[in-house]
């Protein structure tokens, strides 16, 4: 067993403070980690999606098709908006009712070895009696600088008490 230390409080032991709805501000940006997408990535989004279209799949049918490698599904890619990748959760742990709404636009393809990189940033704040809608803009660039996903969330929380 190790020495009790009286003065650690788990309780203190956070990633990023509370916040509440009145506490953020529109253009806040959350800039999520990057990842380059590869052939793990596509086989557990077939498993869990049931997905089963060769271009996701099949790299011969996708260069047959003009595609240098796999496809990624749109959902796929949409994964990697979310925002439990970066440290806005952990700033609603208390004040977070729901994740309301999600959408996206497909603006150009990603392939196998494309690395993304997903943001979010708060374009709208609209408040409510005792809670706010935060709607934020999901992006997802790929390394060429190209814009492949074009969306928006929107959560539910809770104004301080």
């Amino acid at each position: 067993m190790g020495n009790i230390d009286e003065s650690f409080d788990p309780a203190t032991h956070l990633c990023a403070e509370q916040r509440w709805f009145e506490d953020f501000r529109v253009g806040e940006r959350y800039i999520l980690p990057s990842r380059t997408v590869n052939a793990a990535n596509f086989a557990a989004f077939q498993l869990v999606s049931g997905d089963n279209h060769p271009i996701h799949y099949d790299v011969e049918y996708c260069r047959k098709r003009g595609y240098a490698g796999l496809l990624a599904h749109g959902l796929q890619v949409v994964c990697f908006t979310a925002a439990g990748a970066g440290r806005f959760p952990h700033e609603v742990s208390d004040s977070l009712v729901a994740f309301l709404e999600q959408s996206s636009r497909f603006l150009a393809g990603v392939i196998d070895g494309d690395t993304l990189y997903p943001a979010l940033e708060i374009t709208e704040l609209t408040a409510q009696r005792s809670t706010g809608v935060i709607t934020m803009r999901a992006t997802v660039h790929n390394q060429k600088r190209e814009l492949v996903l074009d969306g928006w969330h929107k959560y539910l929380v809770k104004k301080r008490g």
